[in-house]
């Protein structure tokens, strides 16, 4: 693995007596691109959370391109202009065209003058396909477009890092594959990336690492043909088994099979 870019040890979270993540050791290296799946509740997006420090760990260390944000005097906010975020919603400001939701956070965050962060913008809206739309509200983009538009806003800032938190989950199925596509291409571009997702056949495809959560733990951690297409693990087939066979999780539902659902 190149030389890490997140640093991950002994990652603990609760939530009051709920113990979310229970002592998560991870490393992504520079231009990696790591999946992290996993049934609901395994502790997943609070991870990724965890590395932004948008949730603070309960205990552990986590640290972005050499710095811990978990020191407590980090400047943290020197260190969250280094990550992108792009959550399952859009949070495009619908008052503001597509243009001025990618300037408004360089101008306050970064200072930069309203011509570069216009440059910029303009720059970031191309590279995802949506040059066209820098005038337009989001109101009249489609949920993907919206998608693409707040991927472009992170990549406005610069980032050394993106993290995704299941990018398509809230979009309708057609609508999947063009924000799949621009996640496609940072990944060529050689961007540092950890996403939350349940697209089997993107983590397949693009990441160099799969990681699946159960429980609060990593369960596996390897190459996409090992943990998706041989896994090792009995909680990793039968979370696949669910996923890739939807009528069979049916029929177990319809059995009173809640097992993978009372865990984490």
């Amino acid at each position: 693995m190149s030389r890490p870019e997140i640093v991950i040890r002994d990652l603990h979270k609760s939530f009051g007596a709920n113990e979310v993540l229970r002592g998560i050791d991870l490393e992504i290296g520079q231009g990696e691109v790591v999946c992290v799946i996993g049934p609901s509740g395994s502790g997943k997006s609070t991870l990724l959370r965890c590395v932004n420090l948008l949730e603070e760990p309960t205990k552990g260390q986590v640290f972005v391109g050499g710095t811990e944000l978990t020191d407590p005097d980090v400047d943290i906010d020197a260190v969250r202009r280094r990550i992108g975020m792009v959550f399952q919603q859009f949070n495009l400001f619908p008052h503001l065209t597509v243009t001025e939701n990618l300037t408004l956070p360089q101008r306050r965050v970064l200072r930069r003058d309203k011509a570069s962060a216009a440059r910029i913008a303009a720059e970031n809206l191309e590279r995802v396909g949506l040059a066209e739309k820098a005038d337009a509200h989001p109101s009249s983009l489609s949920g993907g477009q919206q998608q693409r538009v707040a991927i472009a806003r992170a990549l406005a800032m610069g980032p050394e890092v993106m993290l995704f938190d299941e990018p398509t989950s809230a979009l309708d199925p057609e609508l999947v594959g063009d924000v799949l596509a621009v996640m496609r291409m940072l990944a060529r571009e050689g961007m540092t990336m950890m996403v939350v997702t349940h697209e089997m056949t993107f983590a397949r495809e693009v990441a160099d690492r799969v990681v699946f959560m159960d429980g609060g733990v990593v369960v596996e951690d390897g190459a996409p043909d090992q943990v998706i297409g041989a896994p090792s693990h009995e909680r990793t087939r039968h979370f696949l088994s669910r996923l890739l066979d939807p009528a069979m999780a049916e029929v177990e539902e319809g059995t009173g099979d809640r097992a993978s659902e009372g865990e984490g």
